[in-house]
């Protein structure tokens, strides 16, 4: 899912104008429609083994709304550099983890494994390198005895949606000090 906003003036720097996604049935869509937010499927599927073709087709969506940010959120594909640097020091991502530990995937999971006793989720600037840009922020939740990755992705999840907003509304409007929750 990326969300697409440009820069305004009012009680937020920021406001969507377009939710991407590459996946037809991802619910982001449907509240983005709810709420009047223009809404454009780029399913991936149909491009397997040709990322320029699908990545030049994410860029026709996003040269119709012209916009001045990319909010990545469950967008579980892997851009090019050639993308990337379209988008450079314009396109923030959400990762469960606390980077630079657990980049990829089954974070959860690879959490319990290591028997860390805090996780959590960070906001960074997208760079050619997986999970790899600047920490824009961070929010942490403890590992509690019994944790499921289950459990635990529902924790962290909780402090995403506290923590992107924060982050965009500094972001957008011009602070790029890392915020901690």
């Amino acid at each position: 899912m990326v969300t697409l906003v440009r820069s305004m003036t009012g009680c937020h720097p920021a406001r969507p104008v377009l939710v991407l996604s590459n996946d037809p049935d991802a619910g982001g869509l449907e509240k983005a429609a709810e709420m009047g937010i223009a809404t454009a499927v780029v399913d991936h599927r149909p491009f397997m083994g040709d990322r320029a073709s699908f990545e030049a087709a994410l860029q026709a969506e996003l040269d119709k709304v012209r916009p001045d940010l990319l909010c990545l959120a469950g967008f579980m594909r892997v851009l090019t550099e050639g993308f990337v640097a379209r988008w450079e020091g314009r396109m923030l991502n959400i990762h469960p983890s606390l980077l630079p530990k657990y980049r990829g995937l089954h974070t959860h999971r690879r959490v319990l494994e290591a028997g860390d006793t805090e996780h959590g989720c960070t906001v960074h600037l997208v760079t050619p390198a997986l999970d790899d840009g600047p920490i824009l922020g961070q929010a942490r939740v403890p590992v509690m005895a019994g944790d499921t990755p289950e459990t635990l992705a529902g924790r962290v999840l909780e402090q995403e949606h506290r923590l992107y907003p924060a982050v965009l509304r500094r972001f957008a409007g011009g602070d790029r000090t890392p915020l901690y929750l």
